[in-house]
């Protein structure tokens, strides 16, 4: 219920927003010119409008937060490019006018002040252009949404990604425009899901172009050589029962990996343990070999200019073995490192011991 009110609300940030750009920036000038001395009296619809407008304009807040399909590049393009241009044509135009309004009936320039607009514009113009700077061409902030690279990350994770990694892209396009350096195998990656480019996903690449890259036992085959693996042990975690841990080796990460031997792969169930609100638990019921494990994957090789993404928690991750290979003009960036963690579904709130902690 609360979802379906929020995405309402910001919905209505559209026609909203414009009553109260357009009554702000051209009407209210002149209710404020005629007005003084005094204050002038906004009608009460106006007045509605503007009651509304904070409202509106969290619930966009958090819409954007929580989307997963929203390009937040385009989004501080479209904030800094509108920002600039009404910031801009009112100080080449409306300011003339608006002095020449009050001179016109005798009263003072500062009897029609600058539009709260255009103040804002000023204010976010310079916020929103450094923010573009820096989240398109040095660090960018990604939140992870599921669990696909448990135990390395966890849904809730707040990262890094640095976008300087694999060389520098324009915004939006995505076109690189500076080489600086490749990716390398190992690499915790963030790049646009091949299927849908406006979803960001994160995965482990285990597969450069030209590697013949095989799945066997859950374990990681790169040009016939297996991946160095070290059993662990046991993992749950209330969500999680049973699964196993093992310590991988590709290239030069050395990483957690999360997996569960079976013909059917994990299974759900409730689990009364589980701190998040989920509709299901995962419960690994071990019943397979090497040779029949679920998420076996023949060998296959990766064409040139891409590269296959698997993520750490081998039998709860949608990747490269069901969507295919990932175009290098789809990377975004190499995760480094966790800057907070704060998963909504979980209780117990943000869990601090994950701040600060490096992506390997």
């Amino acid at each position: 219920m609360l979802t379906q009110l929020i995405q309402l609300l910001a919905w209505l940030l559209v026609p909203v927003g414009l009553i109260a750009l357009v009554d702000d920036w051209f009407l209210r000038p002149r209710r404020r010119l005629l007005a003084h001395p005094g204050h002038p009296a906004d009608p009460a619809f106006l007045r509605a409008v503007y009651g509304v407008l904070p409202v509106v304009v969290c619930a966009g807040v958090v819409r954007l937060l929580r989307a997963e399909r929203l390009d937040f590049s385009l989004v501080l393009v479209l904030v800094a490019a509108i920002s600039g241009v009404v910031y801009g044509v009112d100080a080449l135009i409306f300011r003339r006018l608006r002095n020449r309004a009050a001179l016109g009936i005798g009263k003072p320039p500062m009897a029609s002040p600058e539009p709260g607009v255009v103040d804002y514009a000023r204010s976010f113009f310079p916020v929103a252009l450094a923010v573009l700077l820096l989240r398109s061409f040095i660090f960018e902030p990604f939140r992870i949404p599921s669990d696909s690279m448990m135990p390395t990350l966890f849904a809730g994770d707040f990262i890094l990604v640095n976008k300087f990694a694999y060389g520098l892209r324009l915004p939006v396009a995505n076109t690189r425009i500076v080489e600086n350096g490749e990716p390398q195998r190992g690499d915790v990656i963030v790049f646009r899901f091949p299927p849908d480019p406006a979803i960001n996903y994160i995965k482990r690449l285990v597969g450069l172009p030209g590697d013949r890259i095989r799945i066997y036992g859950d374990r990681i085959y790169v040009n016939g050589e297996v991946a160095a693996w070290r059993e662990v042990g046991k993992y749950s975690d209330g969500c999680y029962q049973d699964m196993q841990l093992a310590r991988e080796t590709l290239g030069e990460h050395e990483h957690d990996a999360m997996y569960c031997r079976s013909t059917a792969g994990i299974a759900t169930a409730p689990l009364p343990s589980c701190n998040r609100n989920l509709d299901r638990g995962y419960l690994c019921q071990a019943d397979a070999t090497e040779a029949t494990d679920s998420g076996n994957f023949a060998e296959i090789q990766v064409p040139a200019g891409n590269y296959f993404m698997v993520g750490d928690n081998r039998d709860n991750s949608a990747d490269s073995r069901y969507f295919g290979f990932v175009p290098e003009a789809n990377l975004i960036g190499k995760a480094q490192r966790i800057w907070f963690n704060w998963d909504l579904q979980r209780t117990g709130g943000p869990l601090w011991a994950r701040i600060g902690k490096k992506i390997d």
